[in-house]
């Protein structure tokens, strides 16, 4: 695939990470604010109400596009594996955002998701 990087499919591809990573921050954020006395139908009214569970689906229409714009760009073997950095996008961000542990393992599995992307990304 390194050669096929056109500024397009990495374009594409910085969207997708970037739009899954906010919209799950997004409805992490709004998973996470109703009171805890909250329960069944009124926790979701009060989501519903706030404004990142908005945010969360509108960027998931985006990422939607975005993968389907990429998909067609490159082979399915390809994509989904340069996808799975979302994974690490993610878990980074949770760190920073909502102060989430990083144990050793998921470490681990940072950097081998992360050198599995550098492969597939690189390769010629």
């Amino acid at each position: 695939m390194g050669s096929d990087l056109s500024p397009l499919v990495i374009t594409l591809w910085v969207l997708n990470v970037l739009v899954d990573s906010g919209g799950q921050l997004a409805f992490k954020a709004a998973a996470s604010e109703p009171p805890l006395a909250l329960d069944g139908m009124a926790r979701w009214r009060f989501m519903l109400a706030r404004p990142w569970i908005w945010i969360g689906g509108v960027c998931y229409i985006v990422e939607f596009v975005a993968w389907l714009a990429f998909l067609s760009l490159v082979p399915l073997s390809d994509g989904v594996l340069l996808g799975s950095i979302n994974i690490v996008a993610i878990m980074i961000a949770g760190r920073i955002f909502f102060k989430e542990k990083l144990a050793p393992l998921r470490v681990a599995g940072i950097i081998l998701v992360s050198i599995g992307v550098a492969v597939v990304g690189l390769k010629g």
